[in-house]
């Protein structure tokens, strides 16, 4: 039995790992604090190295432990989607979805959907943590993201769930006031909302949607802000032109009380993905929940479904 992998040892290490003291990993595991450094003793002997760094005040990881916790997590997630298919509960989704998505539409089209979902699923919890920064997924040991951006190179498993335009857009009483720009280059010479985490926040990147015509203009918002619903007010009250995504205008634009401003020209589109961490197994919460989004908001009004 030498041989074996120590899991018990490996499962440990991990909670260490994600709290960064033995303590609250003994606490969350119910086990003692002897119990969890004896383990970590265990695989460092078995390994030959060093998994910790061990202060007085904090413990960190050593390059070897890095290198280890992401597949240890790997290693975790499938051991828990085996003993989750073997077991009877297995046949309805049970357990806890760590989620994570951006605040405006999160709020605006995520959350509304939890109610019916935990009704539809009784042993499933969702804990949403909602935030305009860059997540990472698998530190945060979140087990489902939604991402609204161009994807980096990932080890990450994607869905795209749609895909959403950007359109231009200002209030009726801005354009009677300063004219409606044709050109992107007619752009500075008026007022702008931006958003500051766009890839190129100082600059908008239009093509021409029948020459294919690139321009790309320097924009100077008098408002900025990390979080796109921010600018609608002022958007709203006429104080400029933004781009915005067309989930967060869609119902202005209906009701009049925004326009669409130049509309041959536009900037790339941009996919709605659904996130989760890398591994070939998915557990049967996670599953359903996927389905489900899929299911409720591939086909909202401001959905594309094809690029």
């Amino acid at each position: 039995m030498q041989n074996l992998p120590d899991l018990e040892a490996w499962a440990i290490f991990s909670r260490v790992a994600e709290t960064g003291s033995f303590a609250k990993a003994a606490e969350l595991l119910g086990i003692s604090q002897p119990t969890v450094s004896k383990a970590i003793a265990r695989l460092e002997q078995r390994l030959g190295t060093m998994l910790l760094y061990r202060t007085t005040r904090r413990l960190s990881l050593t390059p070897t432990g890095e290198l280890l916790r992401e597949r240890v997590v790997d290693l975790l997630a499938n051991a828990e989607v085996f003993e989750s298919e073997a077991s009877v509960l297995a046949i309805e989704p049970h357990g806890v979805i760590r989620m994570n998505a951006p605040m405006s539409f999160g709020l605006r089209y995520l959350s509304p959907l939890l109610p019916a979902f935990i009704e539809r699923f009784p042993g499933v919890d969702v804990e949403l943590t909602l935030t305009d920064q860059l997540i990472d997924v698998v530190a945060g040991g979140f087990d489902v993201a939604i991402r609204i951006a161009e994807l980096d190179d990932s080890t990450l498993r994607s869905r795209r769930l749609c895909a959403v335009r950007r359109p231009l857009v200002a209030a009726p009483a801005y354009l009677e006031r300063h004219g409606r720009p044709a050109h992107p280059r007619d752009l500075e010479h008026h007022a702008s909302l931006t958003y500051s985490n766009m890839s190129t926040p100082d600059f908008w990147r239009f093509h021409h949607t029948a020459s294919g015509d690139e321009y790309a203009v320097p924009v100077r918002g008098r408002i900025r802000s990390n979080n796109a619903d921010a600018i609608v007010p002022a958007l709203i009250a006429g104080h400029g032109l933004a781009l915005q995504p067309e989930f967060l205008v869609w119902e202005a634009l209906q009701r009049g009380e925004l326009e669409h401003v130049m509309s041959d020209w536009a900037i790339a589109d941009i996919d709605v993905h659904l996130l989760t961490p890398p591994g070939m197994l998915r557990t049967a919460r996670v599953t359903a929940l996927l389905d489900y989004l899929v299911e409720h908001l591939s086909h909202a009004p401001w959905a594309m479904s094809e690029r």
